[in-house]
């Protein structure tokens, strides 16, 4: 590392400091207050039990919650790529999750949140290898909207 880099990032941890800067994941860290206290509404279909599993590996599965988490999937397709036969051999897979987290005691509303993304997969002439990628991706969608949710409850957190 030259010398330039290192001044830089010693002048620089001051000002981070002085900002208010505090790691999510340090000690007495909002990831920390939130381990181990949500806990997620059943799942309904196999959708949901994706999402709410990466959502308790993300924030740990309840002991003793404090809050408790509804979220509403919606699940959107649209094709991307056609083929000359006129056939759609490409598709991406939108999503959108809505969830609502309320103190458990209280039964209080406390924080509501949206988190959008996206993933595609490709369809072949074999259904068996279609249904497959859809699924797939499903399950990708549903690991990447757990992760938006977190990521967004942590920097939250200070609100609740």
């Amino acid at each position: 590392m030259s010398s330039f880099n290192r001044r830089f990032l010693l002048l620089a941890l001051p000002a981070l400091a002085a900002c208010g800067f505090e790691p999510v994941y340090g000690t007495g860290g909002s990831a920390t207050k939130l381990r181990g206290q949500v806990v997620v509404d059943a799942p309904t279909d196999r959708n949901s039990f994706d999402l709410i599993a990466r959502l308790e590996e993300r924030l740990g599965r309840p002991q003793a919650p404090q809050f408790g988490m509804s979220v509403v999937l919606s699940l959107r397709e649209e094709g991307l790529a056609i083929s000359d036969e006129n056939n759609i051999t490409r598709f991406n897979l939108l999503g959108t999750a809505t969830y609502v987290l309320r103190d458990i005691g209280s039964g209080e509303q406390v924080y509501k949140g949206t988190v959008n993304t996206f993933t595609a997969y490709s369809a072949s002439s074999q259904p068996v290898a279609t249904v497959s990628a859809e699924r797939d991706a499903q399950s990708r969608l549903m690991v990447a909207l757990a992760d938006k949710i977190t990521s967004d409850l942590l920097i939250n957190s200070g609100k609740f």
